[in-house]
Formats: structure tokens, C-alpha cells, sequence
């Protein structure tokens, strides 16, 4: 006999399927995916590499939605012959195997249904992610280096590159500013979840009387801006400084006045990057970095001011913290956004974080579905 729970599950499973493919249209991606195979097929298609680069990221990502949800379907198709199969034979025996079936395809499908989320026009690019220490020197510094390695982390897990754009250490421990490239399918996508204030509390290992200590840092997230999306930059609105390059410890990387910094005057925006040897490469990338700052600036204009046509108040003070890390007195990582917790510290810090974002995606995803309804 089927055990209830686990009947309810292969239903309930079955109709989000059922559901996963109509909304997923997977008809028009198998024609989508015809039509870029016809693409790469043609004799001219390497004369534009880069142009090239792009169809076949398109179209792999059409060929993983479409691969997934199949191997889905096929899973679940397996565990119904399975059922089938106990139900005839009255073999009791395969009631468990059945059981840890399903809870594995509907882990698998909740992963997938987050991915399905990334569906906003940036979310599938590469993200640049940089932390900035709040006021408390050397403690919020450490609190820095900290989460630079809970992202590191966190990149690993899921396949993604990371390289350092900019490097300032602490004077004695930590970092004072850190900015990465974080390069994969839909890394900004999952990353704009970490934007925002992160707030620890600890018993500070550099305080000799033991207290407990509270230190902030900033999280800022943006897109790696394609080349097609028209930015304008003035030349004269520029101040370009050189300078020579230092990673961690204060070691120089060379001996040349190869790290770039450079100042869009009108705005204020500041970029800095020092991870290649070659000063042209490193103005290059400050100009990509630049630009995607000033997108996302006047992204965060736009939003602004649309909220201010619906009566909204929008308070992005340094002060209001998304999360919460408390070490002491007891042990709790909690979003203040979506009120998703979790006692397992040691787990986050070592980049578990899909509960957190997961959490956000699918606030973000209800929160249009509340305002339509009300």
C-alpha cells in the first residue's frame, strides 16, 4: 500500500508538470531551438565572433530549459510505472524507493522552478559584486572579508567564476573595499537577492574585554552590462588615476602603475580595477564596470520615480539591514525581507545561501500577483 503522503506528493507533482509545460511553451522552444541550430549551421556564422558567442548562449539556455524539464517529466513517468508496478505485483517492498523518488524530483523541481524566476531582462548576465565595510574599522573590515568568502563560496557551488576587479586591504585584518566579477548563466539573476546592508553580531575576537560588537557592510550588485546597451560617456566627464596594483596583505601584484581608477565627474560614480598586469585592460574593464554602475543607476532613477507617482515610500537608508547574522548570544541567520531563518550558521558562512534567495525570488515573483489583486 502507497503510503497517503507520498500519493498526495505524485499528485501534487504531476499537476505543476502539467502546469511547467504550459506556461513553458515547450512547442515554440523546440522551434527556437530549430532555428539556432539553422543559425550555427550557416557557413558565415563564425565571421561575427561575438555575435556568435551570444546566439549560442541563447541558445544553450533554451536547450537546459527545455533538457531539464524533460528529464523531469521522465522521472516522474518512471515513478509511475514504479507504482504501477507495486500496485500488480503487491510488492511492498518498493513502496521506499518510490518514496525517496519523489522527494528527489521534487527537490529537483523546486530548483528548477527558481530558475524559472530569473525571467527579468538582466537576470541571466554576469553579476559585479562589491562590499564596503561600515563604520567600526578593523571589525567591520573583518565582517567584509567574511562575506567575501561566503559569495566565493557560495560561487563555487554553482559552477561560477569569480575573479577580483579590486582589492584594499584592511590595516590589520579584513578589507576595506572589494569588488568581484562573478561570471556564469543567471549570476545576477541570484545575486541582486544579496543587495543591500548585511548586519553581524559577535563577540568581537578584536576586543580584549569580550564584548559583543554589531558591524554593517554594504552589498552592491549590478549586471555586467552588455556592449549593445547604449550608455552614454563623455570623455570629458572623466578623470582617469593610474596607480600600482596591491592584493591581500599588501603585496604588489607588479611593479607598474597598472591599476585604474577612474571618476564620472557628473555623478560622482567611482570605479577602480587592478586585476590584469596590462593598464589599457584594466581601463577597459573600469569602462565596462562604469558603465554598468551608470545603467543601474538609471534603472534606480527610473524606479524611483515611478514609485513616487504611486505614493510609495522607499527608504534605502545605510541603517536598513536585509539580513541579520548573529553569532552571539545565540546562533541565527534571519532575511529581515522575507523572514527566512536558519540556526545553521556555519552553512551560510560557508555559502549556503539558496534558502535566502530562493525566498526573495519568489517574494518578488508574488509581490506584482498582491498589488494586481489589490
Amino acid at each position: 500500500m502507497l503510503d497517503p503522503e507520498v500519493k498526495r506528493d505524485l499528485q501534487e507533482t504531476a499537476k505543476r508538470l502539467a502546469e511547467l509545460r504550459g506556461s513553458l511553451d515547450l512547442d515554440l522552444k523546440l522551434e527556437q531551438i530549430a532555428d539556432f541550430d539553422e543559425k550555427m549551421a550557416a557557413p558565415d556564422f563564425w565571421d561575427d565572433n561575438e555575435r556568435a558567442q551570444k546566439v549560442i548562449a541563447e541558445a544553450n539556455a533554451v536547450k537546459s530549459v527545455v533538457d531539464q524539464f524533460q528529464s523531469l517529466q521522465s522521472e516522474y513517468d518512471d515513478l509511475e510505472v514504479m507504482v504501477e508496478l507495486m500496485q500488480e505485483e503487491q510488492d511492498e517492498s518498493m513502496s521506499g524507493e518510490i518514496a525517496g523518488g519523489i522527494k528527489a524530483l521534487v527537490s529537483k523541481l523546486e530548483s528548477f522552478e527558481l530558475q524559472l524566476l530569473l525571467n527579468q531582462p538582466y537576470d541571466r548576465l554576469n553579476a559585479i559584486l562589491e562590499l564596503h565595510p561600515g563604520a567600526g574599522g578593523t571589525e567591520s573590515q573583518d565582517w567584509a572579508e567574511m562575506l567575501l568568502r561566503m559569495y566565493r563560496r557560495w560561487a563555487e557551488q554553482h559552477d561560477y567564476k569569480v575573479e577580483v576587479l579590486d582589492y584594499l586591504p584592511g590595516d590589520e585584518a579584513g578589507v576595506k573595499s572589494v569588488t568581484l566579477s562573478i561570471k556564469g548563466y543567471n549570476a545576477y539573476g541570484y545575486l541582486k537577492a544579496e543587495k543591500g546592508v548585511h548586519r553581524l553580531v559577535r563577540i568581537s575576537p578584536f576586543d580584549a574585554s569580550g564584548r559583543r560588537h554589531t558591524s554593517f557592510v554594504s552589498c552592491d550588485v549590478m549586471p555586467e552590462i552588455d556592449d549593445d546597451v547604449e550608455i552614454e560617456i563623455r570623455t570629458e566627464d572623466l578623470k582617469i588615476d593610474t596607480y600600482r596594483s596591491s592584493g591581500a596583505g599588501g603585496q604588489h601584484i607588479n611593479t607598474t602603475d597598472s591599476a585604474v581608477r577612474i571618476t564620472h565627474i557628473p555623478t560622482g560614480v567611482v570605479v577602480s580595477c587592478q586585476t590584469e598586469r596590462s593598464q589599457i585592460k584594466n581601463r577597459e574593464r573600469a569602462m565596462k564596470m562604469l558603465r554598468s554602475k551608470l545603467y543601474e543607476r538609471k534603472i534606480e532613477e527610473q524606479q524611483k520615480h515611478l514609485a513616487e507617482i504611486r505614493g510609495e515610500v522607499s527608504d534605502i537608508a545605510w541603517g536598513n539591514q536585509i539580513r541579520s547574522y548573529v553569532f552571539h548570544p545565540y546562533s541565527m541567520v534571519k532575511d529581515h525581507r522575507t523572514n527566512a531563518e536558519t540556526g545553521n550558521i556555519s552553512a551560510v558562512m560557508d555559502g549556503d545561501l539558496d534558502m535566502f534567495i530562493d525566498a526573495y525570488l519568489r517574494a518578488q515573483v508574488a509581490k506584482p500577483a498582491q498589488n494586481k489583486e489589490a
